[in-house]
């Protein structure tokens, strides 16, 4: 995939791989500082994990198509 074809550049740079990867691991981090790892960490942290990765593997490529 070149720069020409990316997905990516359709998108503003809150919605960009690193913003999205930056994001959920900040949120994982933060949770686990609060929660401690536990099973209300795994409610908190799993939804995060779905949206990282769908945007992250998922999306880019459907849009390929």
């Amino acid at each position: 995939m070149t720069g020409d074809d990316s997905p990516w550049r359709f998108k503003p740079w809150w919605c960009q791989p690193w913003s999205i990867a930056l994001t959920g691991c900040s949120w994982m981090a933060l949770t686990y500082w609060v929660l401690g790892l536990s099973v209300w960490w795994g409610v908190a942290v799993a939804p995060v994990v779905v949206w990282m990765g769908y945007f992250l593997f998922l999306w880019p490529r459907l849009m390929r198509r």
